[in-house]
């Protein structure tokens, strides 16, 4: 990936906050935190990874997919785009 199409600083800054997250959630485990409230935490988490993910892919189309295109390797580009679509749809 062209790092040009992506801002990688705010997806580190994006997964540093995922990695507080996380750790947060495991002291709430440790501090016998109800469980309503851990949930809470974990889905705040996996729409975080969801959309870290999502800036990924959409990075991805509008540069790896266009340049491939463009430079005649369609096919090509298509089944890899097609591949990353799909291992983003499993993040359910």
């Amino acid at each position: 990936m062209n790092k040009g199409m992506v801002d990688v600083t705010s997806l580190q800054l994006r997964l540093k906050k995922v990695v507080g997250q996380l750790n947060g959630i495991q002291k709430m485990l440790a501090g016998d935190e109800p469980c309503e409230n851990i949930l809470t935490q974990l889905n705040a988490v996996n729409g975080a990874l969801h959309r870290i993910s999502f800036m990924i892919l959409d990075g991805h189309l509008r540069h790896c997919v266009r340049e491939g295109i463009e430079k005649g390797n369609a096919d090509e580009t298509i089944e890899s785009f097609a591949e990353a679509l799909e291992n983003f749809s499993k993040m359910a």
